[in-house]
């Protein structure tokens, strides 16, 4: 069976990413073998949609089951629409959480354990409240009139 695993690094020793669509690493992995092929995520740095990117790289390895921390309800709808498990709450490394599953600790969820844009951060608050221009005008200080 082909197992996805969320990571931090590449390979099977990596500790588990908490974050599907914004993970470092995906970490496929045989888990009849333990023979594993590492691949960054290339949509981590993406400005919005991160989940739903991530989860096509998975459909598109031919993935069976994912396992990871957790995953907002877009990529989940990708990847149960794709007939890929969805398997949530795992923590330890790539290694521990393919033999959690594989012996029966870990189970499939039915749903997503994040909101949408879970991953997206507080933002650069470039703002700076001003508003009406920011009182840059070329005024003389003399009133309206």
């Amino acid at each position: 069976m082909k197992v996805c695993v969320t990571a931090t690094a590449g390979d099977l020793n990596a500790q588990i990413d908490p974050r599907f669509g914004r993970c470092q690493y995906f970490v496929f992995v045989d888990s009849d073998t333990m023979a594993f092929e590492a691949m960054p995520n290339e949509a981590i740095a993406a400005p919005g949609g991160a989940g739903i990117q991530a989860a096509q790289t998975v459909v598109n390895k031919g993935v069976d089951v994912l396992i990871s921390g957790n995953i907002g309800p877009n990529a989940f709808q990708v990847l149960s629409a794709a007939g890929v498990k969805v398997v949530t709450g795992a923590y330890g490394t790539v290694k521990e959480a393919v033999e959690m599953y594989k012996t029966g600790k870990l189970s499939e969820t039915g749903v997503s354990t994040v909101a949408a844009h879970a991953g997206m951060g507080a933002g650069a608050g470039s703002g700076f409240g001003m508003g009406m221009g920011g009182g840059r005008g070329g005024g003389r200080g003399r009133g309206m009139g």
